[in-house]
């Protein structure tokens, strides 16, 4: 049965670096980010990579992956977030993110799930919603048909 989550993060450091031409319109960035999430998800320091699409008048759309290493329900483990979102003029940025189906390892190992955030240029933290699905404590979770799986006796 899903769960629903909420809490925040802040970034931790943020490095962009133009590709291509810096003062070009449209333009594109890259950018490498670490963030720190508190409530539904628990992690310190994660890793994030985006593309930027940068278009006139400061508004555009971003595209990325992170690495969460941390805990979610109490669980430890890790998993991939998929990002995509929009920023505009006004410095409002919206994204939603979901798990990247079969990425969590440890505790965490099945858990699927995405949330969402609204971010405001120049905030502190963010506000983030998670709905999430973790298999039993204990069950593993199902392999996809035809891999093989190794256990001992």
């Amino acid at each position: 049965m899903p769960t629903s989550t909420s809490g925040t993060f802040t970034f931790a450091d943020w490095e962009e670096s133009p590709v291509g031409a810096a003062d070009a319109s449209p333009r594109l960035a890259r950018a490498q980010v670490r963030n720190t999430f508190t409530g539904g998800i628990e992690a310190a320091r994660t890793h994030c990579a985006y593309t930027i699409a940068y278009a006139a008048g400061n508004s555009g759309s971003f595209a990325g992956m992170e690495l969460v290493a941390g805990s979610v329900g109490g669980r430890t483990g890790a998993f991939v977030l998929e990002e995509r979102g929009t920023f505009d003029a006004s410095g409002t940025t919206r994204c939603t993110f979901e798990v990247v189906p079969g990425s969590a390892t440890g505790d965490l190992a099945g858990l699927t799930g995405s949330g969402s955030f609204t971010a405001r240029h120049g905030e502190a933290s963010v506000a983030y919603a998670f709905t999430h699905d973790l298999p039993r404590a204990g069950r593993r979770p199902a392999q996809p048909a035809g891999r093989a799986t190794c256990e001992g006796p």
